[in-house]
């Protein structure tokens, strides 16, 4: 004979005779916060290399360091994945740091008045080697 039980939203059928299924959420809650942490970095570094150029790299560095130590010495899954996360998305910001500012060179992004004496000028009187 079967029962039904309401658990987070989701209906379960179980035997008598078997135990009840549990379900499991960290995995989805790693992924989903994993897809919204990378998603705050993008315009982290947008607004980073507007206002301050590649200034601050270092202090993405000591975040990502900071957080990964972090994650090795957390027992809880899920907090140790998050600060992984926390710690590999800092890194890779520093990067992304030089290559926005690549992209600001070339026009794709818009160039912060101020700091015009930061990028190198375009060689526009370049001759054509043909």
């Amino acid at each position: 004979m079967a029962f039904c039980r309401v658990r987070a939203k989701i209906i379960i059928f179980a035997d008598k005779n078997k135990s009840m299924m549990d379900l499991h959420f960290t995995g989805i809650v790693i992924a989903v916060s994993t897809f919204l942490l990378i998603g705050v970095f993008h315009p982290i570094v947008i607004k980073t290399e507007y206002y301050t150029g590649t200034r601050y790299w270092w202090v993405f560095m000591v975040l990502g360091m900071a957080s990964i130590c972090g994650a090795l010495v957390m027992e809880d899954v899920l907090y140790s994945s998050l600060l992984g996360v926390l710690g590999a998305s800092s890194l890779w910001t520093i990067g992304e740091l030089y290559e926005q500012k690549k992209r600001v060179q070339k026009g794709w992004f818009p160039m912060n008045p101020k700091r015009k004496h930061e990028y190198k000028a375009k060689d526009t009187d370049k001759e054509s080697s043909f």
